[in-house]
């Protein structure tokens, strides 16, 4: 094929780039003929790394550069143009006015893709005179290390092309989802599950940036945690989006953006790239988050497994009471605790408040303890304002405390809240998954390859969301619902239908039209 990419910055040399080492030959053209100089070396110098590191040898190296076609003008006559991929700055009339030259230099059989992030694609096609020609190829940067491309169909969008674009891409060893034309599209609508919900924890002071992120990793097993992923992305480009696509959806409360975020934007907080973001860089010193407290309290003191809200014999409480056990600690059985044990009680969607309450606990010496399994060595401990300082302390070391031969557990201290942190960073993500599955913006295959791909989650969050049980999770919203009053954890139909039905949340299951 040979395909047109108009626009030579770092997009659109990756795509170059992604091309033409699938055998394509590619034009690459820019409104400033710098800029495709500079982009053909950025390639060149791409493909010899990808040789060194034995991903490509030389003779295809060679091969792919010279498949690439610098062009003096991006809207020169191109009769054998099959394919047009724009990737010019994020603006409605820029990309009108480069399509509408385009439509009037190219064959009508040559199919136009605008690789915006944002932009609607029916609005761009709508300024064409052949609407239907046009879809959206959303690439992610880097390009040829992000192996997943959003196709978005207009509402004009001819049927065929979705499929051909597809069949583009995968030859090209990418990963293809379709996705409908919708504020964020997929991987950037799924994505505000995790940073929109750790905004709102910091607005409510449960923990700072540095605790969220540390339980993000270590208990959810996601390779970055939403502040320092903010600081790589820019927190400017972050709130862009959040506050688009919560615009685009009209005020949902799901998505519904933080007051933190427009006054450090305005004051320049935008991460890595202005060397201050949520964490420091750049200045001596400031090279991340600070260091997290050292464990001194009285690992030996005696500790009660309140019965919390889970069943009894559940799974996540048992394995805490085994580890706690194969740690030596002093667990106490019985119907109350004694007078000096310190009580954790495991939560799940409610307070420890509530559980303090409910069943007559001493406030005191009375803490939460997330029964979530631990990605890594991590335990959560919630603590409530009538919370003993010293007996917190020493629950801390009592969770700390791990078996022989083996490593200490770190322990986050976190304000107390429904479902503490990791439980409400998972129910958002899960829930935001849902409710695009629930309106058919994407299939649930595609909602969870999206994610792992183009986010790097563990998993898929539908797939995540079925590791902890359908039933569960609609447990876990309806308490969250219920504690808090706040819409934005109110249960999808997506996993309630599921949960009272025994299907899998990855189930399509059958539509009307199936019938």
């Amino acid at each position: 094929m040979r395909i047109r990419i108009v626009g030579a910055g770092a997009m659109g040399r990756g795509i170059a780039q992604w091309a033409a080492a699938g055998g394509h030959t590619v034009e690459l053209a820019d409104v400033r003929p710098e800029a495709v100089a500079d982009a053909l070396g950025h390639v060149r110098s791409m493909l010899e790394r990808s040789v060194a590191k034995g991903r490509l040898s030389a003779v295809d190296a060679a091969a792919a550069a010279d498949r690439i076609v610098p062009l003096d003008d991006p809207f020169a006559a191109g009769p054998g143009v099959e394919l047009v991929v724009e990737a010019v700055r994020e603006d409605l009339e820029t990309k009108a006015e480069v399509f509408g030259k385009l439509e009037r230099v190219l064959p009508a059989s040559a199919v136009f893709t605008t690789n915006t992030s944002s932009l609607s694609v029916t609005r761009i096609a709508a300024t064409l005179t052949d609407p239907s020609r046009l879809a959206g190829l959303h690439f992610f940067n880097p390009v040829p290390l992000m192996r997943i491309v959003e196709v978005v169909p207009g509402a004009a969008t001819r049927p065929e092309i979705p499929a051909a674009l597809t069949a583009l891409v995968e030859g090209c060893g990418h990963r293809a989802v379709t996705v409908s034309d919708t504020p964020g599209f997929l991987v950037n609508h799924a994505g505000r599950g995790l940073v929109t919900e750790a905004l709102a924890l910091l607005e409510e002071s449960v923990a700072g940036p540095a605790d969220i992120d540390r339980i993000a990793r270590d208990v959810l097993g996601l390779r970055m945690g939403p502040f320092e992923l903010m600081d790589l992305t820019g927190l400017d480009v972050t709130a862009a989006v959040i506050d688009s696509i919560w615009t685009g959806f009209r005020h949902e409360d799901r998505l519904r953006p933080s007051y933190l975020t427009p006054n450090r934007v305005a004051a320049g907080l935008h991460g890595r790239k202005t060397d201050r973001g949520w964490f420091g860089y750049g200045a001596p010193g400031a090279g991340g988050p600070a260091p997290e407290r050292p464990v001194t309290g009285d690992a030996g003191r005696p500790v009660f497994l309140a019965a919390g809200d889970l069943h009894a014999g559940d799974t996540y409480t048992a394995a805490l009471l085994g580890s706690l056990d194969a740690a030596g600690a002093r667990v106490e059985r019985g119907a109350a605790p004694s007078a000096r044990a310190v009580v954790l009680v495991p939560v799940w969607g409610t307070t420890v408040a509530a559980a303090v309450a409910g069943q007559g606990l001493p406030p005191e010496r009375t803490f939460g303890v997330d029964p979530l399994p631990p990605a890594g060595r991590r335990r959560v401990l919630a603590v409530t304002p009538a919370g003993d300082p010293e007996a917190a302390g020493d629950a801390r070391a009592v969770l700390a405390r791990a078996a022989d031969g083996t490593e200490p557990h770190a322990v986050s201290v976190v304000r107390d809240t429904a479902g503490s942190v990791a439980q409400r960073l998972l129910a958002s993500v899960v829930s935001v998954a849902a409710s695009i599955a629930e309106r058919s913006l994407a299939t649930p295959a595609d909602i969870d390859l999206a994610v792992t791909t183009g986010l790097g989650y563990p998993q898929g969050p539908l797939a995540w969301g079925d590791r902890v049980g359908a039933a569960r999770m609609r447990e876990l919203s309806r308490a969250l619902y219920a504690t808090t009053g706040d819409p934005r954890h109110r249960p999808t139909r997506w996993v309630t239908e599921r949960a009272q039905l025994g299907l899998s949340l990855t189930d399509p299951g059958t539509a009307p039209e199936d019938c």
